[in-house]
């Protein structure tokens, strides 16, 4: 059995969490928002108290591979609900910052021109400092993919560090090109 599939998810009070069986969709409502998903039609989710259980008809390899997956897909929409999700992303380099205006992020990041990006109904982007950004919401996977996206304008270049990296996130540096000696 699955270590993670088995574990019962806990509804926290002020969540409803609703199965529809027939067409495989979990609805989570919560003080943050509301999420839907589909899971594989293989497992078996059900609504037990203030529990929500997931369970496999089989040990079949596809059966176990999902059976934790989509434990941890259903865990997330509650969590994100309540708590809500963040990634935070630093600016490095000279002259490399951001300004937040209304619903728009304005990027220096070295280019003849700014780069802008736009909150969307899902995200919402905070600027507490010029090298600072902090990329919020509910789902998971999407403020992931917001602020891989983001750290995409400008990754960290190996040389000097520069570039949008993650907060934490480490970045080898490689030795610049060495000479053959001195010029006559």
């Amino acid at each position: 059995m699955s270590r993670i599939g088995r574990k019962p998810i806990v509804i926290p009070a002020g969540v409803e969490v609703k199965v529809n069986e027939t067409e495989h969709t979990v609805s989570v409502k919560g003080p943050k928002g509301s999420l839907h998903s589909n899971y594989h039609p293989l497992m078996t989710v059900k609504v037990e108290g203030n529990e929500v259980l997931v369970t496999r008809p089989n040990d079949e390899k596809e059966a176990r591979s999902l059976h934790g997956l989509t434990r941890s897909n259903i865990a997330n929409m509650v969590t994100g609900v309540v708590d809500g999700f963040s990634k935070a992303l630093e600016i490095q380099g000279v002259g490399y910052r951001a300004a937040k205006q209304g619903k728009k992020v304005t990027l220096t990041l070295g280019f003849s021109h700014p780069v802008i990006i736009e909150e969307n109904d899902d995200i919402q982007i905070d600027v507490p400092d010029a090298n600072n950004l902090v990329i919020r919401g509910i789902d998971k996977q999407k403020v992931g993919q917001f602020a891989a996206e983001v750290r995409e304008k400008r990754p960290p270049e190996p040389y000097k560090g520069k570039g949008i990296r993650y907060k934490g996130e480490y970045v080898i540096h490689k030795e610049g090109k060495a000479g053959k000696g001195k010029a006559k």
